[in-house]
């Protein structure tokens, strides 16, 4: 049985790549007791409120901590800057290790439920100025500059489930299951797996207040997705992100691993993407077509800059197979999803709606993703 293929560690933030391996040996020996927390969760907590602070570290993954604030929080400014120790993460040296958390978004916290909230932070040094890993405080510099352009984004964030022994969630040990075909939107033993831990996921994500938008069993066997949106502007990047950590928290309480890896199994299995959704105003109102044949043509002019920032082994996925275009070339079409951008068949034939930019794995930064599309489509003159 192939091991799954990712990325070894690198020291370098210029395509991060989300990673939730464990080491097999203590994590296999861990069991979630969720009878023995129960009544510890029940128990009141008068008017305090745990907060827990979630970032994005060195290598693309994410990281939390929880504080204690004294009230509930009904405004975000309220919540102090933490710390916390960068050399440990990937984003500062040991000499100089502390590394600043300025509170960026808030959610309800479906693991403590009540008014405990999860609350995603940037990253800063301690001169004031973004961590290298920031890539919000650029992508929100981007959007206020087209905020009149009012763009939406809708993220389809593919990935993969493994067991804690490295191989797929639910495949024969030491063989392979049938070929693909009856997996995507499957139904029925044998054609889907771990269904209870992506119904737990899609609920947390709309207690939390995630602008989930649906959920689907994807081509390859053990393999997901979630879509996320249509959230304008910044809020794309915050709200992928947190569905993210609930994902990779949810899936450790089940002992099942999460890989974002674009193509997690050698072979003729299929790679995972974050098909990126795209429109402003202009786009979306009647004659809107126009706009986006437009956005198209500057996309196509700066194809190697938008693959720079669209994943991080993702010549592994872009093939020109398994429903993707070549990396090497920007192509388009009408309901083509061989392309590199396709316009839905129905906003062709109405004239108006958005794109979809196929081109992004499913392990960007969000941030970075819609942050040059806009910069390429709206603010490129």
């Amino acid at each position: 049985m192939p091991q799954p293929r990712l990325p070894p560690s690198t020291n370098t933030v210029k395509h991060p790549v989300c990673r939730y391996i464990l080491p097999s040996s203590s994590a296999m020996a861990y069991q979630y007791r969720p009878d023995l927390l129960a009544p510890y969760l029940a128990l009141p907590q008068g008017e305090k409120v745990q907060a827990e602070y979630v970032w994005i570290d060195g290598d693309g993954g994410l990281r939390s901590k929880t504080t204690t604030v004294q009230k509930k929080v009904t405004d975000i400014g309220t919540l102090r800057i933490w710390d916390f120790d960068g050399s440990s993460t990937n984003q500062a040296p040991g000499h100089d290790s502390d590394v600043y958390l300025r509170p960026a978004a808030i959610f309800k916290d479906p693991f403590r439920a009540g008014d405990n909230i999860l609350v995603l932070a940037e990253t800063y040094n301690s001169d004031g100025t973004p961590n290298r890993t920031n890539f919000r405080h650029h992508a929100k510099k981007v959007m206020d500059l087209a905020k009149e352009t009012v763009p939406w984004f809708g993220l389809e964030q593919e990935y993969t489930l493994f067991d804690m022994d490295g191989s797929p969630f639910g495949w024969p040990k030491g063989g392979f299951p049938g070929p693909q075909g009856p997996y995507y939107c499957g139904a029925g033993a044998g054609k889907v797996f771990a269904r209870d831990l992506i119904e737990a996921h899609y609920r947390a994500c709309l207690y939390a207040g995630v602008n989930i938008s649906g959920i689907n069993a994807e081509v390859m066997p053990s393999q997901w997705e979630f879509q996320v949106g249509p959230c304008e502007g910044i809020s794309m990047g915050d709200h992928l992100w947190m569905a993210r950590f609930l994902l990779v928290r949810i899936a450790e309480q089940w002992g099942i691993k999460v890989s974002f890896h674009p193509k997690p199994l050698a072979g003729d299995w299929n790679g995972a993407g974050c098909h990126t959704n795209f429109s402003t105003k202009e786009m979306r109102e009647p004659g809107g077509i126009k706009a986006i044949e437009a956005a198209i043509e500057k996309l196509s002019k700066r194809h190697n800059e938008h693959i720079a920032v669209y994943g991080e082994d993702n010549d592994l996925r872009l093939t020109g197979r398994h429903e993707t275009g070549h990396i090497g070339a920007f192509s388009s079409g009408v309901a083509n999803r061989g392309a590199s951008i396709r316009v839905p068949r129905h906003v062709n034939a109405q004239g108006y709606g958005y794109l979809e930019d196929r081109r992004p794995a499913s392990n960007i930064d969000p941030y970075r993703v819609t942050a040059i599309i806009v910069e390429t489509t709206v603010l490129d003159a």
